[in-house]
Order: structure tokens, then sequence, then C-alpha cells
């Protein structure tokens, strides 16, 4: 299965921050969007970071609750990870384990286009060995 293929079961919308969005305002993103990870988005409209949920823990231990003021520019993961629609989702996975990532945003034609999380690839995973213990058992009581 492809990435555009999960895409058009899961939607394209992708919750997305600036770089100046304050770490207070990201946390709120987070909560009222349900999401573990917001993508940053340059003026330009490209992909300048990513920040979870993780980095700001990460960063509020070493840094104090002063980082809740301070922009995302400041914690989020510069060098993104991406992926595109014709990719598939076994190669997604294998970078998501290799680089333990759990959030990878689609680009199409430079452009963001979804994200895809690590939840959105094991449920798919579970759809897929249900079908295929359907398809078995259909085919042993058919005899």
């Amino acid at each position: 299965m492809r990435i555009a293929d999960l895409l058009r079961k899961k939607g394209s919308a992708v919750a997305t921050v600036t770089p100046e969005t304050t770490v207070t305002a990201l946390l709120a993103g987070l909560a009222e969007n349900n999401v573990g990870a917001m993508v940053v988005v340059a003026p330009d409209g490209s992909i300048a970071g990513i920040v979870s949920e993780r980095d700001v823990v990460r960063r509020l231990n070493d840094h104090g609750p002063g980082l809740l003021e301070g922009p995302v520019s400041e914690i989020m993961t510069k060098l993104v990870a991406s992926c595109g629609p014709d990719d598939s989702i076994d190669q997604l996975s294998v970078l998501m384990t290799e680089r333990r990532i759990r959030h990878v945003p689609v680009l199409e034609e430079g452009r963001l286009a979804g994200i895809i999380s690590i939840g959105d690839v094991v449920k798919n995973r579970m759809e897929q060995l249900e079908k295929s213990q359907e398809q078995l058992e259909a085919y042993i009581s058919q005899g």
C-alpha cells in the first residue's frame, strides 16, 4: 500500500505552527487537535521543522518553565524526515524505526500534503492482518 492510499483513508489535514509560535501556544494546539506533533511552516510555505510533545518535555527539563514563552523555533527538529505519496507504507515503517520518529510529513512537489504517524502505520497493518485472516477463514470454510 502506498502513502497516498493511506492519506485518502485518513485525510490530509495537518496541524501546523509558525517558527514564531510560542511553546505555550504550541501546547494548546497539540491539545486542541489531539495530536502529538505539529509541522512548523515557514512564511514561504516550506517546512521549517517539526515539533512534538517529546521535544517540549525534553527541552522543558533542560531549560525550565521560561521555555514556554519562547518560540517553537528554539526547540523544533530542523532536519525533518519526509516521505512522498508514492512511497510504500513498508518503506515509511523502516524509516520511522531506523530514525526512531513517530511523525513524518508527506510532501508532494515540495509542498505539505499530509502527515503520517506511527499510529496510522500500525492501524493500517492491523487492518491488513484482519483482512488476511478473514480471507484465510473463508478459504478454509469453503473446504
